[in-house]
């Protein structure tokens, strides 16, 4: 159960071309400066044991860009330490942006997506996060993604 972003909301399809720059299905740099990490908002289901994740951008720093990519491939690289970052994907089924919210990402073991953890706010993403959501929420929201694109009403 999961929904995702292809690219993180700095991306400009300008920018294929050019020579500076990395877009891969898990990590994003742009003229060498700006970096993103592709990982997992993930929120419970209540009453379930499944999760519901968001595929998601954030934007770290290039010295914690430069860590997790050094140890992308190596066993044992989730015992590192969460790295500060900001969400750059806007998921448009919530009211209020989800652009620019702070997240912490852990690394997790070779070949898994990194957990995004929001910081605790007041935004409904983080709220979720932390209190979970209904089936039927999870329903809502996976319709809402699927039929963006056909005309009906968000």
């Amino acid at each position: 159960m999961n929904c995702t972003a292809e690219a993180p909301a700095a991306w400009d399809p300008a920018f294929a071309d050019a020579d500076d720059r990395l877009l891969s299905a898990d990590q994003y740099v742009v003229r060498g400066q700006h970096c993103f990490v592709k990982g997992l908002i993930e929120i419970p289901v209540i009453g379930s044991d499944e999760v519901f994740s968001w595929g998601g951008w954030v934007s770290l720093s290039r010295e914690s860009f430069s860590l997790p990519s050094d140890l992308w491939e190596r066993p044992g690289r989730e015992t590192e330490e969460p790295y500060f970052g900001r969400l750059t994907t806007d998921l448009p089924v919530y009211p209020r942006t989800t652009l620019s919210l702070k997240t912490h990402v852990h690394t997790r073991p070779v070949g898994e997506r990194p957990y995004v953890e929001l910081e605790p706010s007041d935004h409904l993403l983080a709220i979720e996060q932390r209190t979970g959501i209904s089936l039927g929420r999870v329903r809502d929201r996976a319709s809402t993604v699927l039929h963006a694109g056909d005309g009906e009403q968000r």
